[in-house]
């Protein structure tokens, strides 16, 4: 354990994603670990967590984990570009605010927060911009709006007693993913390049943006003047999306993305499902939406100096050995068509 370590921390979606990678490197310094979920995980389970079931929602459920730890690192969200905006309000916006007062009512003094780029994403391309540049006018999704609303929640709740950071990793991926890589590999026949082509992103390896949570956490102890803060996170690398996307799909041994469409024609498709799928009910998400179709033909990544900075923090695991580690994990899951299993290979 390091010096400024936590000695009890609760991380609310333990079980999730990158959740999970928080978990699992907190444990490895030696922290005792309590996770805040609504259903119980045996990976969690075999390392030693206390688990609570709840949800975000639940003041009572928050209360009750946040009792006792030291430090909380709120990571369970409601994601996703498509679904009823009270829900996404319960849980993003409301589950925080339970957090928070839950940290306050328990004497918690650190709060990392997950938060997102998406934050600030107004639908053009961004390009190197770094924390000054100011929230989104406009949001074509529930997500990101109440993301914003969150995250300025946290920002605001610091003070002497106590210090919060909010983070915003971009498009986190990696082995043990269950949004992102599923995403790709499973519409892999049906994807087709939006816009140029050329419109660089940024996103984060998994075990790079845990680390980033940890270092918050390391820091916050040592200076207050970072109470309040945001920091972007990424590889510190950005690449042509659809490049990104083609290696993803690589990984899991199927062909590049060939068909292609101009943003408007996407955008248009996406704004006709979006009005379809609310006339009529639909069950599941629109192929398209206005804002996936606004991410996929623009630019989005960031300077990150400022989390290198202060937090210390550096992508430890290049954007090359992630994929290969994604590779490897892949070719285990029943799920991708381009595993074993799926193909018949030995």
């Amino acid at each position: 354990m390091t010096p400024n370590s936590p000695i009890r921390a609760l991380v609310t979606g333990g079980g999730g994603f990158l959740g999970g990678a928080i978990v699992g490197q907190l444990r490895a310094r030696g922290v005792i670990v309590r996770s805040l979920a609504r259903t119980r995980h045996a990976a969690l389970e075999r390392l030693g967590v206390e688990q609570h079931l709840g949800d975000l929602a639940d003041a009572g459920a928050v209360d009750r984990a946040c009792a006792g730890v030291d430090t909380v690192f709120h990571v369970a969200a409601k994601a996703g570009v498509w679904g009823p905006a009270e829900a996404y309000r319960q849980t993003n916006v409301r589950g925080t605010r339970h957090v928070i007062a839950a940290c306050r009512r328990h004497g918690v003094g650190r709060l990392i927060y997950t938060s997102s780029p998406s934050v600030v994403f107004d639908g053009r391309d961004m390009e190197g911009v770094d924390e000054s540049v100011p929230y989104a006018g406009r949001f074509h999704a529930a997500y990101p709006r109440t993301k914003a609303v969150a995250e300025q929640m946290v920002r605001q709740a610091a003070d002497a007693r106590l210090r919060t950071v909010a983070l915003r990793p971009h498009l986190i991926w990696g082995p043990g993913d269950n949004h992102l890589v599923p995403r790709i590999v499973r519409r892999a026949r049906r994807l087709v390049r939006v816009g140029p082509g050329t419109n660089r992103v940024d996103t984060v390896y998994v075990d790079n943006a845990a680390r980033a949570h940890l270092l918050a956490a390391d820091r916050l102890a040592l200076d207050d003047t970072l109470s309040g803060r945001v920091y972007f996170i990424s590889q510190g690398d950005p690449m042509p999306l659809w490049e990104m996307v083609d290696a993803i799909l690589g990984a899991a041994g199927l062909p590049p993305v060939r068909r292609r469409m101009s943003h408007g024609a996407a955008r248009g498709v996406g704004a006709l499902l979006e009005g379809l799928y609310r006339v009529l009910r639909l069950p599941g998400e629109p192929p398209m939406t206005r804002f996936v179709a606004d991410e996929l033909a623009h630019a989005h990544w960031f300077d990150i100096t400022a989390a290198r900075r202060d937090l210390g923090y550096a992508p430890l695991v290049s954007t090359d050995e992630g994929l290969r580690r994604l590779a490897v994990w892949l070719k285990s899951q029943p799920w991708c068509p381009g595993s074993p299993q799926k193909t018949g290979r030995a």
